[in-house]
């Protein structure tokens, strides 16, 4: 993992919600509202970029293990919701469905389940403890 990642989040135009997100300086997203928040839903909330932090990080760990383990997994699915009824107060449910393609058995399926779970984003949302110190410019 990058130790000095940059994301710079910046305005696209006075009105609205859209904002450009740059991520060392590589690469190029964009983020909005929803609709029932005053945005226009043109790209993904900072919700649905936290959710899929989640399930790209245990997609990424899976393959990976499997390629390092020469376990015969041919394609990997990760589908994230969320329950953000009590976000306000402090619960935040995700339900992760995990789909496991290619000629495994019982337990290397077992295994790689597993092994979704130790990814590092699902780490650092379950028990980190995490310092954010906010300046401005």
């Amino acid at each position: 993992t990058e130790a000095f990642m940059s994301v710079i989040v910046s305005t696209l135009a006075p009105q609205g919600f859209r904002h450009k997100v740059s991520i060392n300086a590589e690469h190029e997203l964009f983020t909005d509202l929803p609709v029932s928040l005053g945005g226009e839903n043109s790209a993904p909330s900072p919700h649905d970029y936290f959710d899929a932090a989640l399930a790209s990080c245990k997609t990424l760990t899976v393959k990976l293990y499997a390629q390092q383990h020469d376990i015969p997994l041919t394609g990997i699915s990760v589908s994230v919701s969320h329950d953000a009824s009590e976000e306000r107060q402090g619960k935040y449910r995700l339900n992760v469905q995990l789909s496991l393609e290619g000629d495994l058995s019982d337990q290397q399926r077992t295994l790689l389940h597993r092994i979704a779970d130790r990814c590092p984003v699902h780490k650092l949302m379950t028990s980190a403890e995490i310092s954010i110190e906010t300046t401005l410019a």
